[in-house]
């Protein structure tokens, strides 16, 4: 076999410089439009890597549990500025640049698998541009990249060790056993990213694991079983490495998984009583069908959806029926398995509008399966026009193909991105009140000083530019002294306010709210907004 025939330096530039453009054209229309900042989660991610460095008891430990560490790290060194912490610019640098490497991988990994395949060099360009230009121009990506959640940064990962793994394990020569040992250390590290990002990396390593120790067994493969050993090290590193963190500062290795803070006690405490668990629980099939719904409203609109699944299902079955030297792409299936059990057994809502309980939450996860959608579209595609008998019909099968991922795509933009108007639904009344708590905060002294909780809405502080190291927070309390830390800066502020802070605020049903000793607070403001609890704002009136 011969080594295959990468992306040309050309091509390579070319496509980088197109997934740039289009990545700079959504950021900045974003930016433009004030929408980096309408996830909850993106202010979250973007406070919990400021804390790291701004905050009463700065380190490492301000990093906290159930999320993963990597994507508040990457923010770190951007959030320095106070500029792009307000604006949201810092957190969404590393999503920028990993939308980038991702278009590239998308590209690689088509280039990287036509040699097996005996790709004719037109037919593997085109396949190559397409799959890319799909993963590229999908509007709901284009949003997430601009904004802080932690979705481009894993699939950026996730595609590349796909990407590398393929190479390893019959891209490169037979004979070049030390190219494709070091194609799987490069998957090891891929998944080490990966499993540092998201949990889904987490399913993803065990699976890329296993078939990497499995495949060591076949004498095939025996010259690189020292690499997939380095493999499986790495791909068990991350999970490792979280569970000793939380084992270290919560005396609990599980406690992402069911601390007060984990999906499973989030649902818990907002069920509300009488009603059914959010859709999916304990039933994979039904799990199975809100997410995959979540993936094609991802894609397309209406009826357009139909075409998604066609060639989704069109080039999985080429790959399995007559191309199995392709197999490592089924890899890229990965996202249904961990999202059904996810939904089904731990406890992760997913709604879709226009079915029960018709809303939007979560709809977001389904880009997971863009690079599948991308990838089997364009192995479908190519493998159409192999069985085509004239150039025409190969010109008319490439035409039909990229005019409906582009009218599906338009349709997208005309109805709204489904990931933005989740956005968006789940934004207006949270803004609200943190836009008007915020500019209540802008006219207190320029050195007041705070108690508050952050959890629910650390971004009113964002926008008034109020730094974290004026608050005093849950964060600012050691886990490992459970379950409380009398010693600690968060309790003794809850026991006298007035000894700590200028300000408290206090939301309904907080910890700040239920525990802090109201007899050193006086209210200065009241605020009320429809589906929001009530804030209120104190000043400390008792001096120690």
């Amino acid at each position: 076999m011969t080594r295959p025939r990468t992306p040309t330096s050309s091509e390579l530039t070319l496509a980088l410089q197109l997934a740039a453009a289009a990545s700079m054209a959504a950021f900045f229309y974003h930016l433009r439009h004030g929408n980096l900042l309408l996830y909850g989660d993106a202010v979250a991610h973007i406070n919990i890597a400021r804390r790291v460095f701004d905050s009463r008891t700065p380190g490492l430990a301000q990093l906290g549990t159930v999320w993963l560490p990597l994507p508040h790290l990457l923010m770190v060194p951007f959030l320095v500025s106070k500029s792009l912490w307000q604006t949201g610019i810092g957190g969404s640098i590393p999503s920028l640049f990993a939308f980038i490497l991702s278009v590239a991988g998308i590209f690689r990994l088509i280039q990287t698998v036509r040699a097996r395949a005996d790709f004719p060099g037109a037919g593997a360009r085109f396949a190559a541009w397409l799959a890319a230009g799909i993963f590229a121009l999908n509007p709901n990506l284009l949003y997430l990249q601009s904004t802080a959640m932690t979705e481009p940064v894993y699939l950026a990962f996730f595609i590349w060790s796909v990407v590398f793994f393929a190479e390893a394990v019959g891209a490169c020569p037979p004979e070049d056993e030390r190219a494709r040992r070091r194609s799987l250390l490069k998957a090891g590290l891929c998944l080490l990213g990966a499993s540092l990002t998201r949990y889904d990396g987490w399913f993803l390593a065990a699976v890329m694991a296993a078939v990497a120790a499995a495949l060591a067994c076949f004498p095939k493969f025996r010259p690189i079983r020292s690499g997939a050993v380095r493999l499986v090290v790495l791909a068990s590193a991350g999970p490792l490495l979280w569970i000793g963190y939380n084992a270290i500062v919560y005396r609990n290795p599980l406690e992402f998984a069911s601390g007060p803070y984990s999906a499973k006690a989030i649902e818990q405490k907002t069920r509300v009583p009488g009603m059914p668990p959010h859709p999916g629980t304990g039933n994979l099939r039904v799990a199975f069908h809100y997410f995959f719904k979540a993936a094609e409203l991802n894609l397309a609109a209406g009826k357009w959806q139909i075409f998604w699944v066609f060639s989704l299902l069109l080039g999985t079955a080429v790959v399995v029926l007559f191309q199995r030297k392709l197999w490592p792409l089924v890899l890229l299936w990965t996202p249904v398995p961990f999202y059904m059990l996810s939904i089904a057994y731990q406890g992760v809502p997913l709604f879709v509008p226009g079915w029960w309980p018709f809303s939007h939450y979560n709809v977001r996860y389904g880009i997971q399966m863009l690079p599948a959608f991308a990838v089997f579209t364009a192995i479908a595609a190519y493998g159409l026009v192999r069985f085509a008998s004239t150039r025409y019909q190969r010109i008319a099968i490439g035409i039909v193909f990229l005019a409906a991922a582009g009218a599906s795509y338009a349709g997208v933009w005309r109805a709204g991105p489904e990931s933005f108007e989740e956005a968006v639904v789940n934004s207006r009344s949270r803004v609200a009140l943190e836009s008007a708590l915020a500019k209540d905060l802008e006219l207190l002294p320029s050195d007041s000083t705070f108690l508050m909780y952050l959890g629910d809405h650390v971004g009113a502080l964002q926008q008034a530019g109020i730094g974290l190291s004026r608050v005093i927070n849950e964060g600012n309390h050691r886990p490992w002294k459970r379950p409380s830390d009398p010693e600690g800066l968060w309790e003794r502020a809850l026991r006298n306010p007035a000894a700590y802070a200028d300000f408290v605020i206090a939301f309904e049903n907080d910890r700040v709210a239920s525990e802090v000793n109201r007899d050193q607070l006086a209210a200065v403001v009241v605020m009320r907004v429809s589906g929001q609890p009530q804030a209120i704002l104190y000043k400390t009136t008792k001096k120690p």
